[in-house]
C-alpha cells in the first residue's frame, strides 16, 4: 500500500466515511504523496494523459501573441498570472516568445505563478531559471493583492486546471426528489476503498445545497425533478467557483481566461450525463474504478462554465468570449502568421491542438474582462 493510500485509509477508518471531495483532494494534492506531487512527468506521452502543452511550444506562442494584444499598451507595468503551471513548461514557452518577439512588453512584465506546492515550485524554478528576474510566486488568487495592492493589470489564466478541483458526488433520489451525497468508505473484507452514502442531509442542508447549485447555474424546476432519473449523478465543485471569484476580484484591468473541458448551462443535466463527468486516467487509459490506486491515477471532472461565468459577472467582469479551443486558436493563428505559413512542425502541432478528433473539440475557452 502506498503512502497516500495509507493516509486515506487511516482517515476513512477514523471517520468511517469521508466525502469524495476530501478523497480527491488528498489523492491528488497531499504534500509529497499526492498524484500531482510525486512526479513532474505525469503529463505527456510517457505519463497518464496528454495536454495542450505536450504538443510543443506552439500553444504557448499562440497564447503569448494573444496576451500581448490584451495587455495595456504603454510604459506601465503589466502582469501575466498563470495558475496550475505544473513544471513550468507553458510559462517557459510563453516567456520565450514574448522575450524574442515583444521585448517592449517583456521589459514591463511580471509573471506570477499561483502555486501552493513547494515541490512544484522547485520544478518551476529549475525550468524557469533563465527568467528568474521576471517570475514571482504566490499561493493562490486571494494572495495576488498582497503583491499587487492595486490589483492585476494584465491577464490571469489557467490551462487544464479547474477540472482537477475536488468535486462532491451527488446522487438523485427520485422518490424523495432530492440529492444524496456519495462518500468513500473502507471495505476490510475486500481490502479496498468503496462508495458509500454519506449521512442523509437535513431539510435545511438539502435546501441550502439546492440554492448553492442554482447559484452555479444548475437549476431543477419542478418539471425536471419529476423526470430526472433515480440515481442520476452530478459532480459539483464549489471550490472551482470560489477560485474564479477570487481571481475576478484580483483583476483590476485586463482579462481572466481559462481553457478546459466541461459543460455550460443545462448541458450538465442532459439525459446522457446521468453517469456524471468524473473520470480517471492511468497510462493514457480511462479507468473504471475511480477509487483504485489513489495517488497513482489522475482524477478529473468536467468544468461547469456557467458557474464561472456567473461568478465572474457577479464580480463585475464582462463575458467577452466562450468558444471552442479550435475556434480560439484559429483566430490566434491568423494573427500569429499574418500572410505567412507555419513550419511543418508548427503545422502538426496546430492540427493536434485544433482538430476535433484530438484536442480542438474537447476543450473550451472562457474569456472575461474588466
Amino acid at each position: 500500500m502506498t503512502e497516500i493510500s495509507t493516509t486515506l485509509r487511516q482517515e476513512v477508518e477514523r471517520k468511517q466515511i469521508i466525502s469524495f471531495a476530501r478523497f480527491m483532494e488528498l489523492a491528488l494534492y497531499c504534500p509529497n504523496s499526492g498524484y500531482y506531487e510525486q512526479d513532474q512527468s505525469r503529463i505527456g506521452i510517457e505519463g497518464d494523459f496528454y495536454t495542450n502543452v505536450s504538443t510543443g511550444p506552439l500553444f504557448g506562442a499562440l497564447l503569448a501573441s494573444r496576451f500581448c494584444q490584451w495587455l495595456e499598451p504603454g510604459p506601465n507595468p503589466v502582469q501575466l498570472v498563470e495558475a496550475g503551471a505544473h513544471d513550468g513548461r507553458l510559462a517557459s514557452d510563453i516567456l520565450t516568445w514574448i522575450q524574442a518577439r515583444r521585448p517592449d512588453v517583456f521589459i514591463r512584465l511580471a509573471y506570477y505563478l499561483l502555486e501552493p506546492s513547494q515541490r512544484r515550485r522547485d520544478w518551476q524554478k529549475r525550468r524557469l531559471a533563465d527568467f528568474a528576474g521576471t517570475i514571482r510566486w504566490v499561493n493562490g488568487p486571494g494572495d495576488l493583492t498582497l503583491r499587487e495592492p492595486a490589483g492585476v493589470n494584465g491577464v490571469i489564466f489557467s490551462n487544464e486546471l479547474l477540472d482537477a478541483f475536488p468535486v462532491r458526488r451527488l446522487r438523485w433520489v427520485g422518490q424523495q426528489r432530492r440529492w444524496n451525497e456519495l462518500g468513500v468508505g473502507w471495505d476490510a473484507a475486500q481490502d479496498q476503498f468503496v462508495w458509500r452514502l454519506m449521512p442523509p442531509m437535513s431539510t435545511e442542508e438539502a435546501i441550502a445545497l439546492e440554492a448553492a447549485l442554482a447559484s452555479d447555474g444548475i437549476r431543477l424546476p419542478a418539471q425536471l425533478k419529476a423526470v430526472l432519473p433515480d440515481g442520476y449523478l452530478l459532480d459539483w465543485s464549489a471550490s472551482a467557483g470560489q477560485w474564479w471569484l477570487q481571481a475576478a476580484r484580483a483583476l483590476r484591468q485586463g482579462v481572466l481566461m481559462t481553457i478546459d473541458y466541461g459543460l455550460a448551462g443545462q448541458e450538465i443535466l442532459l439525459p446522457n450525463r446521468q453517469a456524471g463527468t468524473l473520470r480517471g486516467y492511468y497510462r493514457h487509459r480511462g479507468v473504471e474504478d475511480l477509487l483504485a490506486r489513489p495517488g497513482q491515477q489522475d482524477l478529473t471532472a468536467g468544468v461547469n462554465f456557467e458557474q464561472l461565468r456567473l461568478r465572474g459577472e457577479g464580480a463585475g467582469l464582462r463575458t467577452q468570449e466562450f468558444t471552442s479551443q479550435s475556434q480560439f486558436l484559429a483566430r490566434a493563428a491568423a494573427e500569429h502568421w499574418p500572410g505567412g505559413a507555419p513550419t511543418p512542425s508548427e503545422g502538426r502541432q496546430f492540427q493536434t491542438l485544433t482538430h476535433p478528433d484530438h484536442l480542438g473539440r474537447a476543450f473550451r475557452v472562457l474569456v472575461q474582462s474588466r
